[in-house]
């Protein structure tokens, strides 16, 4: 390895502003005692066994489900379906809400659309099973219809001769919303029977370009990301996309020595969910090797 090797973290990654305030809401809230989290609080393995082992314990919705009178639970910013806050008053269950103000918004925006009249289609452009997809379907009684993919788009079942309202998940590629809406405007009888409601979280959306830049000025980058967030395999991909050489770990031990063969400067970048003291051990590595 080069020992001039420069190494430098991308100012422009880690945690949201969703993200940020969910977890300084948690850490508020466990200094004040026990305190549960309905699911991961972030998809990142090393920021969850941080907050555990402050006091935080994560709980899935069967345990939710069975909780004593009294518990403590947070939302995480991912958001949750109107089926949790009616459990939570049934069973007398404290919630603090950590939920994103941008995803709160969209979930009372397709509420609102869903309470019409006529009740018009309601199509969400989103990862099918993704716990803010699931907030978004639940608005709507589990009848709003979930695309992935143009191809989905494409062969969806739908009525074209009725009025059809397009939203997306909040971390969603903005290019391929732009797509799904005009593949389903074309499909539709008449252009005025459908709404396109762009919902992409800018703050998310504008760092794909931002990461292709920092990705181009390294010979080496280092995409740090849980295995479970979808915007961090996104932005890997853009990575990856403009430098061939972009590795994407979970932990700073996974960072291989061999990467850095005849390398003179490496970035270190992660997804919205990567918190910054993750991205500084694996700074910490790089240099160490």
């Amino acid at each position: 390895m080069n020992h001039r090797l420069h190494v430098e973290i991308d100012s422009g990654s880690g945690f949201c502003f969703g993200v940020t305030t969910a977890i300084g809401k948690a850490e508020e809230e466990i200094a004040r005692g026990p305190l549960c989290c309905l699911g991961d609080i972030v998809h990142n393995s090393g920021e969850v066994e941080r907050l555990s082992t402050l006091g935080l314990r994560t709980i899935d919705h069967r345990e939710f489900e069975h909780a004593e009178p009294g518990t403590r639970v947070l939302l995480r910013a991912h958001g949750e379906p109107p089926s949790t806050y009616d459990m939570a008053r049934e069973r007398g269950i404290a919630i603090i809400d950590a939920t994103c103000p941008v995803v709160l918004q969209l979930q009372r925006r397709i509420r609102r659309v869903y309470e019409e009249t006529p009740r018009p289609q309601i199509v969400i452009y989103g990862k099918r099973g993704h716990a803010e997809v699931l907030g978004l379907v639940g608005q709507t009684q589990g009848t709003a219809l979930v695309v992935e993919t143009i191809e989905e788009a494409r062969l969806l079942h739908i009525d074209t001769t009725r009025p059809l309202c397009l939203f997306s998940q909040t971390t969603k590629s903005l290019d391929g919303f732009h797509h799904v809406s005009e593949l389903l405007s074309a499909r539709m009888a008449s252009p005025t029977l459908i709404r396109v409601f762009d919902t992409v979280c800018r703050q998310v959306s504008g760092r794909r370009a931002g990461i292709e830049r920092f990705a181009e000025q390294h010979d080496v980058i280092i995409f740090v990301s849980g295995k479970k967030s979808s915007n961090g395999h996104a932005l890997y991909e853009a990575c990856l996309h403009r430098n061939p050489r972009s590795y994407m770990v979970d932990a700073p031990e996974a960072i291989q020595q061999a990467w850095f063969d005849n390398a003179h400067s490496v970035g270190i970048c992660g997804a919205t969910s990567t918190p910054k003291w993750l991205m500084e051990a694996c700074r910490e590595r790089v240099k160490n090797l």
